[in-house]
């Protein structure tokens, strides 16, 4: 496992950390978490390397922080850098933040966690979360001990990231970075802002919500194919990340042991500065492929559930993301016509204003539904 330092911190962190969003759970209603399995995996990465943890309030329904504090007894806690994240959509009055924080050290056993984050930051958001009080809040949190450094995870442009960063002395920023995303939300250009900050950079969705690993277009698998050194699609989109100075660590959400397995693997060779000019060429051409196909674009994080309407929104952007990938649409349209879930959509727009990627869902929404009623009445 290779290591980095969160710059201003006296914390150095595993490259590669462990995502708590999507921990392994049980095929029965309401899919809760397999937590013998989840609390294997954790340790597990823990055991052979791993010291970064991350997760939030919302998670699992609320159970992901409960989980973590169980996986971390027995001596674990002491292993690693602890790292969840302040709802901001739950706090209405300055009172709030602390009685979250409160809520969630007990849920996860501890009396302190290493960073705590201003959870899924926009503009607005971050606008109104700062007239209640949040930066004065991070530093009286620090002072009572009860967070060590404060930091932020962004859902936003390249704009409102400068904005954010320029307005407290952040020790983390969070952001969505992959191979596809280069020029989106925080941006390259942004990570390197921050960094040049001594912000310490910490990646999520860097296989796109495993989008980078499924169904991987015949493009695609040609370019990596005519690569001297083979890798998976995984290790190729973990290398364009770690390859990156600025990149402390990069989440993974694994969910399964061999996920946990191949990681500690890939990150063996963590080494910033690793890639070639070949390699990084390759990683423009891999962009190319992609954007030239991929319509919607959707991550499945699920912030947009629930729908009032009971809608099943990221399900119906993968498949049909999916099938935009393969060119191949007719068995998508037969599945989505036994529910015709998008025809539902009263149009309300809660979707929108909680999607992270700021997808036109309500139209895109509309067009597959139209998409797929043509196709399926020919």
């Amino acid at each position: 496992m290779k290591y980095a330092n969160f710059p201003g911190t006296d914390i150095t962190a595993s490259r590669l950390g462990f995502g708590c969003m999507r921990l392994p759970v049980k095929n029965e209603e309401g899919n809760p978490i397999d937590r013998p399995e989840a609390i294997r995996l954790i340790r597990t990465a823990i055991d052979e390397g791993v010291t970064y943890v991350d997760t939030a309030y919302g998670y699992h329904g609320g159970d992901s922080e409960r989980l973590v504090g169980e996986a971390l007894q027995d001596g674990y806690r002491e292993k690693v850098t602890l790292t969840t994240k302040l709802p901001l959509w739950k706090v209405e009055k300055t009172e709030d933040m602390e009685a979250l924080l409160d809520e969630q050290l007990k849920k996860l056993r501890v009396d302190h966690v290493d960073f705590y984050l201003a959870h899924a930051v926009n503009g607005e958001r971050f606008d109104q979360v700062v007239r209640l009080g949040l930066l004065d809040f991070m530093d009286d949190m620090q002072k009572k001990g009860k967070i060590r450094y404060p930091g932020f995870s962004f859902h936003d442009n390249a704009e409102i990231f400068r904005r954010v960063i320029d307005s407290y002395p952040w020790k983390l920023a969070q952001v969505q970075m992959n191979i596809l995303d280069e020029n989106h939300q925080a941006t390259m250009k942004g990570i390197e802002y921050a960094a040049g900050k001594g912000i310490g950079i910490v990646i999520m969705e860097p296989l796109r919500g495993g989008a980078l690993t499924r169904n991987v277009p015949q493009t695609v698998k040609d370019l990596y194919a005519a690569m001297p050194v083979k890798r998976s699609e995984a290790e190729w989109a973990f290398r364009y990340l770690y390859d990156r100075p600025e990149v402390v660590t990069i989440l993974s959400g694994m969910s399964a042991y061999e996920q946990v397995k191949d990681n500690l693997r890939i990150f063996a060779e963590a080494d910033p500065g690793c890639a070639t000019e070949e390699e990084k060429q390759l990683f423009k051409d891999v962009r190319s492929a992609y954007e030239a196909r991929v319509r919607v674009g959707c991550t499945g994080c699920e912030y947009c559930q629930p729908c009032p309407q009971e809608i099943r929104i990221p399900d119906i952007f993968r498949g049909y993301d999916n099938a935009a990938v393969f060119d191949n649409f007719a068995p998508f349209y037969e599945r989505y016509m036994k529910e015709r879930m998008a025809a539902k959509c009263a149009k309300c727009g809660a979707c929108e204003s909680a999607c992270p990627q700021h997808i036109s869902i309500r139209d895109w929404l509309e067009t597959i539904d139209k998409e797929a009623v043509a196709n399926c009445t020919k």
